[in-house]
């Protein structure tokens, strides 16, 4: 009865979108009573305010992706790109795959679960259920993903859960309602030997594997430039690809084998549209694979799911998930595949580049906005990360409060009503038009390349994103990036998170004893004599009989493959967090610190602005600041300076008393410190840069000052670095 009522549901919608496309001229609504301003009166109006500022330089923002934000957005310039004539569900999917939105259905909860034991993972899925999850999300660890036995790795437990064995397998999966909720895990470089096992250890557990749903996913090529270098070659595991999609396809067809991650690149730096252009190409490769390899196009699709990482800049990754879809659509179409098979399905994560491990719990609200972002864009599934991440494996509170932001978005926040939200906005519009030309651009620029695998092996979107990287990196040098609780706004009495470092002896020993006693029951010889790479059953049978995953990915064989240069993951803050780091062991290991003394001049309306902003801008360093309440005369603050036997001095005043002060007291100060660094908070106009300098100012701190350099350049002059 209740299906019944669906399908009634669904026609109906259908039969109200048909009759609002027929329905296009709509009356106008006056609106006479209000006089809207002209571009040129709001841009006066806006001058004012700034009160000399630059209008272009305050109001335009340059982002990443060469994409230039403009401070308003207006009906008239954007009316040729409004869908009026398109809905949610239809025509290229760029409002969405579903007709109905998340109405009727939300998107999935997908938090992750990485306990290193499985018994521990197992309650931990069980509970993330509990709770409001709606998808098993997990994770194994890197030993899983390479196939390798516990028994003989240093790390175990490394970014999830540790499974060897098929007993693991069935610990894990246990009690779990595989035919309701679907499951989610990513495989790495071959999905065929974490499937077999969990497709027997479904088995045995009395499960229905044409029930299973989800994705048991491998990503080859992510693995390949993540790592360089690969067990097995790109053809060899391109024909395992094919073999588990065409098993998955006739036994478990709701379940995704292939996962196209962009983590491996929007880790490395990547702006949005070298994310986009590169996930998509690489998309691209796997269905081609699969044509050669005897797949039509529908099904070859049917098996693909793509996870993006939601970025810090709130409106483009709106604009990019809904300039992805219709990207997909026409590319599935272009190989001959079917409205169903143009539907992409995205799963969504905040991405781990803009996570920090100084003042993690700002991460709460970094998540909140990326997983608020990936909704409005319209993921299928997210996984929100724990605000610990950086530093360590989740617990209840982490875990508690990344799955509740997903849950109040849905139940408090009404978010599952609006059906594409964003759509006829004239700015989100405009951005999504923006960045799908510039993502599609890019996607050629990789065909004209020969394909991804080939850009890759001549280094070109390595070489891109690392100019990116060297963008981010510069601007977070300045400050032009600020990063909360690195390097603006440092927290001087912050306790480090416990890392919780798991005891590697410890684990090694239970999962040794756990292996061994489960395979000393087991004789797997004869199953894995039997197994060939392109017989998916023969695989499952041999891990019914208790082959080890080891022994799976051994047997479909391993072979030397050219090494690429690889994308290394990195993290906006890193080098602001390395820096403070120095700062925290010298102090912890010489009782010694960077000492800056402040000569505040004047009275504390005269130097205060100064001198918090010279406070904040060397603490992110983790420096002593010595502040007072300011000096009325150069010998005074000389003699303070001397007594303080500071590394460092910093003169803080206005500029109109500079042009005095200056040329008396710096020759003072280096009189009375001769090893100090003299700086001057503020910069130099042009007129007096030479006088300043000839007077002995060494350096300025400033809204343009390259912050890292400067604090580097004193640890250095302290001993503290080489």
């Amino acid at each position: 009865m209740s299906n019944d009522k669906n399908a009634s549901a669904e026609l109906n919608l259908q039969d109200l979108i048909r009759k609002a496309e027929a329905q296009t001229d709509f009356p106008e609504v006056p609106l006479d009573e209000f006089n809207p301003p002209t571009y040129d009166e709001w841009k006066e109006a806006c001058i004012a305010l700034l009160k000399g500022a630059p209008f272009e330089k305050k109001l335009f923002t340059k982002t990443y992706e060469g994409i230039t934000f403009s401070p308003m957005y207006f009906h008239g310039d954007t009316e040729p790109i409004q869908p009026t004539k398109s809905f949610p569900g239809m025509g290229d999917y760029l409002r969405g795959v579903e007709a109905n939105g998340y109405v009727g259905k939300g998107w999935g909860i997908a938090q992750a679960c990485d306990e290193t034991f499985p018994a521990d993972n197992n309650e931990l899925l069980q509970r993330e259920i509990a709770k409001g999850s709606t998808i098993y999300n997990v994770k194994v660890d890197c030993a899983t993903r390479k196939g390798k036995d516990a028994r003989e790795c240093k790390h175990i437990g490394n970014g999830g859960c540790s499974l060897t064995t098929l007993g693991d397998v069935e610990t894990l999966l246990k009690g779990l309602k595989l035919d309701k909720y679907p499951l989610y895990v990513y495989a790495g470089e071959s999905a065929i030997p974490l499937f077999a096992m969990i497709v027997a250890a479904v088995k045995k557990n009395g499960g229905d594997v044409a029930k299973l749903s989800g994705v048991i996913g491998a990503n080859p090529i992510g693995e390949y430039v993540g790592k360089g270098t690969l067990n097995q070659s790109l053809d060899k595991l391109f024909d395992e690809a094919a073999a588990v999609a065409k098993w998955t396809i006739k036994n478990s067809p709701n379940v995704r084998t292939i996962f196209v991650k962009s983590d491996v690149f929007s880790d490395g730096g990547a702006n949005d549209v070298q994310e986009v252009a590169y996930t998509i190409a690489t998309g691209v490769a796997y269905l081609r694979a699969l044509l050669e390899r005897g797949l039509t196009i529908d099904q070859a699709a049917s098996q693909i799911m793509f996870g993006f990482s939601m970025g810090a800049n709130f409106f483009m990754q709106i604009a990019k998930l809904r300039a992805v879809r219709p990207i997909w659509a026409q590319i599935v179409k272009a190989f001959g595949g079917n409205e169903e098979s143009q539907k992409i399905h995205i799963h969504g994560r905040p991405a781990k580049f803009f996570k920090t491990v100084y003042d993690p719990y700002v991460n709460m609200l970094r998540d909140t906005t990326e997983l608020f972002s990936g909704v409005v864009g319209g993921v299928d599934s997210f996984e929100n990360s724990t605000f610990d991440e950086p530093v360590r494996k989740g617990d209840e509170f982490s875990r508690r409060i990344a799955r509740n932001m997903q849950i109040i978005l849905q139940e408090e926040f009404g978010l599952l009503q609006p059906i594409d939200p964003a759509g006829g906005s004239w700015a989100v519009e405009t951005l999504t038009k923006q960045i799908k030309e510039k993502i599609w651009v890019e996607f050629q620029v990789i065909e004209s390349k020969g394909g991804i695998v080939a850009a890759l092996k001549e280094g070109y979107p390595q070489d891109e994103i690392a100019k990116v990287l060297a963008e981010r990196f510069k601007a977070a040098e300045t400050r032009k990036d600020r990063i909360v609780g690195n390097n603006i706004y440092a927290n001087m009495t912050e306790e480090r998170i416990d890392a919780r470092v798991e005891n590697q002896a410890e684990n090694l020993k239970s999962r040794t004893s756990t292996i061994e006693a489960y395979l000393a029951n087991v004789d797997a010889k004869s199953a894995l004599e039997n197994v060939k790479a392109d017989d998916v059953d023969s695989v499952i049978a041999a891990a019914q009989a208790g082959a080890t995953i080891a022994e799976l990915k051994n047997i479909l064989g391993t072979a030397e493959v050219d090494e690429i240069k690889s994308i290394d993951a990195h993290r906006w803050s890193e080098r602001f967090e390395a820096l403070r780091e120095v700062t925290e062991n010298f102090k912890a290991q010489h009782g010694d610190n960077v000492k800056i003394f402040l000569a505040n001049m004047g009275p504390i309306p005269q130097h205060k602005a100064r001198a918090d902003f010279t406070t904040g801008f060397l603490q992110v360093g983790a420096f002593d600041v010595l502040t007072n309440n300011g000096f009325a005369t150069v010998d005074d603050a000389a003699q303070a300076a001397k007594e303080s036997g500071a590394d460092a001095v910093v003169i803080c005043s206005t500029d109109a008393t500079y042009p005095e002060i200056i040329p008396a007291l710096a020759p003072k100060l280096h009189e009375v410190l001769p090893n100090a660094t003299v700086f001057l908070a503020g910069a130099a106009p042009k007129d007096l840069l030479e006088t300043y300098n000839a007077a002995g100012i060494d350096e300025y701190i400033h809204v343009k000052a390259n912050c890292y350099k400067i604090l580097q350049a004193l640890q250095k002059k302290k001993g503290m670095i080489a």
